[in-house]
C-alpha cells in the first residue's frame, strides 16, 4: 500500500502520497457503505500498519483542512469521520489495510443538536453532532467540562476514546434541560439528569 519502506518524512511531505492516501479511504468508505443512515466500523477489530503522517487538520472549530485547502464537502467529512481512531493521544484514519496519522487541534467532532428521549420509561439526553452520530448519555458517554486555550468547553465522550465537542447553542439548549444551582463555593453549577446518571458541571 502507502510508503512500503515506511518512511514517514516521505508521507509528510508527498501531496502525491496524501492523495493516494485519501483516495484510498474515500474508496474503501464507499466500497463497504451500507443502506444505514450512519454506521461505524469496528475499527477495535482492526490491526492494520501505521503509513505515516499526511498533511490533514482538523481545526478547534471543526473546520477540515487538507492541504491547506477547506474541505466543504458534508458527505465527505460524514465518510472520514466514521474512520477515526484514537491511540496513544494521537488520531487517525484507519482501515483494515492502513492507519495514517491526521492532526486534531482539540477534538474532531461537533455536537450541533441536543433532546431529551424516553427510553423503558426513563428520559435520557441525546446529543447529535454535525456527521449524524447519536449519543445518548450516560456512564460511558458522559459530558463533561475540559480547558481548551484558556476557557472551560464542554464535551461528550463519543467512541474509541474520541469526544466531541458541544457547540454554543447546543450547549445553552441542554442548559435548558438542566437546573443552575450554586455550590457551597458559590459557583454557578448545571445539574443535569440522563436515565439513572447525574450530572454537575462548572459552567
Amino acid at each position: 500500500m502507502v510508503n512500503q519502506n515506511n518512511s514517514t518524512s516521505a508521507v509528510i511531505n508527498s501531496p502525491d502520497a496524501d492523495n493516494k492516501n485519501l483516495n484510498g479511504i474515500i474508496q474503501y468508505l464507499k466500497d463497504v457503505q451500507s443502506g444505514h443512515k450512519r454506521s461505524i466500523p469496528p475499527l477495535e477489530q482492526w490491526h492494520p500498519k501505521h503509513c505515516g503522517k499526511m498533511d490533514l487538520r482538523v481545526k478547534a472549530n471543526g473546520e477540515w483542512w487538507h492541504e491547506g485547502q477547506l474541505i466543504r464537502r458534508q458527505a465527505l467529512l460524514d465518510l472520514f469521520t466514521k474512520v477515526l481512531w484514537k491511540e496513544n493521544g494521537k488520531f487517525y484514519l484507519k482501515t483494515p489495510v492502513e492507519q495514517i496519522e491526521i492532526e486534531v487541534e482539540d477534538e474532531p467532532l461537533l455536537v450541533n443538536q441536543v433532546d431529551q428521549i424516553e427510553l423503558e420509561g426513563k428520559t435520557y439526553l441525546q446529543l447529535t453532532t454535525s456527521n449524524q452520530d447519536v449519543v445518548i448519555v450516560d456512564q460511558e458517554h458522559p459530558v463533561f467540562m475540559r480547558e481548551y486555550s484558556g476557557e472551560m468547553r464542554p464535551y461528550v465522550h463519543v467512541r474509541f476514546g474520541i469526544n466531541a465537542l458541544i457547540q454554543r447553542n447546543a450547549f445553552f439548549h441542554l442548559i435548558e434541560y438542566g437546573t443552575l444551582v450554586e455550590n457551597e463555593q458559590g459557583e454557578t453549577i448545571l445539574a443535569l439528569q440522563s436515565g439513572d446518571l447525574e450530572l454537575q458541571l462548572g459552567t
